[in-house]
């Protein structure tokens, strides 16, 4: 491992680097750095440049001007986007090298990967230690390919888009890991640099954003909440035109705000400038004002299933499910890999047969899917965006108000210029987006996303959660990406593959707590209730039973859950009086900018406030589980 001079030692810096890619220019005379310690996240539009930013720190790509200076033996390793593995290797090979059994069997830190991303030590769930690369999926080589990367554990670890082909336990385990294997090794050169369109992710694990945006790389300290809060910040101080675009990231930041005290106390910024950046802001969207539209459009009855049994073949996925949505809900479904979320929302569709019960559609109800599949676009490929868009239809409604098609795809990312593109020509991302654009101009009023955020950047993920906030209809999210559900959807469900749908009053994280205790075989208990079943004569579906049963771990005695919410009050203050310090701080450090020996000493301090935070943060969320009762 490189050796390092002290906590803030350079492992890869960027001087004046300029790339071209065509007539694009794609970095234009960038100087960034990336120190041992760094967490360092990248975000962007699709094709701005990110993974090319990420080929030239590795050296995978040459500049065309500036250079790159590496720190002597630093060693590097990239996860690229597509996987090249030799499928005539074993999966021992590839992810354990010569790396002899002795050696793996008795470090923890392999273990721990192996059991992470592989299931296991003994016999890894993507086959047996010899078992060929070759036949197995893309997503199973893909988890080969990060578990080699993070057994070799080297000083400069570059990930890009990291969480395709993980579930949600997938992602929470790579968080973890990444987080712990930083603050493991400070000041030893073990560094971290990832794109991912994944934004619960970047908060969870990076200490700095890098915005790739016209040919610059913009630099902002924290995770992607501060990365919110420090863009909009900058956007108002510059008296940035672009209104769009600040309005929507000041409509992200204010849900943020609302979120726990552990989700926003990350970023190093004042607590009182978010509070005047957000202050007046509304909340994202007014769910009664959707609701009373919804029903308007809909009706009372929008999908009901009823004592409803699915198989595909001779594997059950639901057993006697009772579940009722109603206008204006707004779902989200998560759950383990093959337990059925697709075939859910083909089952609603009416598009996959039920073994059991019944499927009830309110006569009213006009369903679109937004499905993994882009080939419905095959059709109009030689089209123009804008028309293909116009042919569903010229004006919708959304918010209230008339919108029309050119509007609608300007919102989401085409441009003027970019509308009049065939639409063979479009990327995959563009092409989702396009897909969408058409959805919504055919104006249905139950809207299904399936994985939605696959090829999409940032960018068009809010600017699509800010269109749907203003949409009055029922929605249904499959996703593995657990920000996206809390920020698009009010309420969430598991599929366990256990034959039951839970639904989960914590979110994800109670989840990920089912999944940590084992919940999942037919003997455990229901999390709660579905939405619509007590007291409806329904059957006893997966939430059936007559009362509320709670996660393992769950049931605190009333002097527990008063202690708790003592501990809630006292660690909020503490950590309102932590911010506090971290301000004065930080204008300290600008102050000391030209004194080395002083800002050492700030950023010292710095680090000391911030390990703070990580303790405090721990203690909030486990009181937090307590105080819920």
């Amino acid at each position: 491992m490189a050796a390092a001079t002290g906590p803030s030692a350079s492992l890869v810096t960027l001087d004046r680097a300029h790339l071209l890619a065509g007539t694009q220019v794609l970095l234009d005379g960038v100087s960034v750095g990336v120190l041992d310690g760094d967490r360092v996240g990248v975000v962007g539009r699709n094709g701005g440049g990110k993974t090319s930013l990420l080929s030239v720190l590795t050296g995978r790509r040459e500049l065309d001007g500036g250079r790159v200076i590496r720190t002597g033996d630093v060693t590097m390793g990239m996860l690229s986007q597509t996987d090249v593995l030799d499928p005539e290797a074993t999966i021992a090979q590839v992810v354990l090298g010569d790396l002899d059994e002795h050696e793996w069997a008795g470090d923890a830190r392999v273990r721990e990967v192996l059991q992470g991303l592989l299931g296991g030590t003994d016999a890894p769930a993507v086959g047996g230690w010899h078992a060929r690369v070759g036949p197995l999926s893309g997503g199973e080589r893909r988890r080969l390919a990060l578990a080699s990367l993070l057994v070799a554990d080297p000083d400069l670890l570059v990930l890009d888009e990291p969480t395709n082909h993980l579930d949600v336990e997938g992602v929470a385990w790579l968080a973890a890991y990444l987080s712990g294997r930083r603050r493991g090794n400070r000041g030893q050169g073990s560094a971290l640099v990832v794109v991912t369109h994944d934004r619960w992710f970047l908060d969870a694990v990076c200490t700095a954003t890098w915005e790739v945006e016209d040919g610059q790389v913009h630099t902002y300290e924290g995770g992607y909440a501060a990365f919110v809060l420090a863009k909009v910040e900058r956007q108002r101080v510059a008296k940035v035109t672009q209104e769009r675009r600040a309005n929507l990231a000041r409509k992200e930041l204010a849900w943020l705000r609302r979120g726990a005290p552990a989700r926003t106390s990350k970023p190093k910024f004042r607590i009182d400038a978010a509070t005047e950046l957000i202050e007046g802001e509304p909340p994202p969207r007014d769910a009664v004002e959707l609701v009373r539209f919804a029903t308007t459009r809909l009706g009372k009855d929008v999908l009901d299933l009823l004592n409803a049994t699915v198989t595909v073949g001779e594997r059950v996925l639901l057993q006697d499910v009772t579940w009722r949505i109603g206008p204006g809900d707004r779902y989200g479904v998560v759950g383990v890999n093959g337990a059925g979320k697709s075939t859910l929302l083909r089952v609603l569709q009416g598009d996959h047969p039920l073994a059991a019960g019944k499927l009830k559609t309110g006569k009213t109800v006009k369903v679109a899917c937004l499905s993994q599949e882009l080939r419905e676009l095959d059709r109009v490929a030689g089209w123009s965006v804008i028309d293909a868009v116009t042919e569903v239809r010229s004006f919708t409604m959304i918010d209230g108000k008339e919108v029309s098609a050119s509007s609608l795809a300007k919102r989401l990312g085409f441009s003027g210029g970019r509308q009049q593109s065939r639409v063979g020509d479009l990327s995959g991302g563009e092409r989702r987006r396009l897909q969408f654009v058409r959805l919504l101009m055919d104006e249905p009023n139950v809207l299904m996303l399936d994985e939605p955020t696959n090829d999409l950047d940032i960018d068009t993920l809010t600017a699509m959660e800010d269109v749907l906030d203003g949409w009055a209809g029922t929605l249904l999210v499959v996703s593995h990406d657990r920000y996206l559900l809390e920020r698009m959807t009010d309420r969430q469900l598991a599929l366990l593959g256990d034959g039951d749908l839970r639904d989960l009053p914590g979110g994800v994280e109670q989840y990920l707590e089912l999944r940590r205790a084992g919940v999942g075989r037919r003997s455990a208990p229901s999390a709660g209730a579905l939405p619509g079943q007590a007291g409806d004569g329904g059957g006893s579906g997966s939430g059936g039973g007559s009362g509320p049963a709670g996660a393992p771990g769950v049931g605190f005695s009333p002097a527990e859950v008063r202690e708790a919410r003592k501990t809630l009050a006292r660690v909020e203050k503490a950590l309102d009086r932590l911010h506090t310090q971290q301000g004065r701080l930080h204008e300290q450090m600008a102050a000391a900018a030209t004194d080395p020996d002083e800002l050492a000493r700030l950023i010292a301090a710095d680090a000391d406030l911030i390990a703070q935070e990580d303790a405090l943060e721990l203690e909030w969320l486990e009181a937090s589980e307590a105080a819920q009762g």
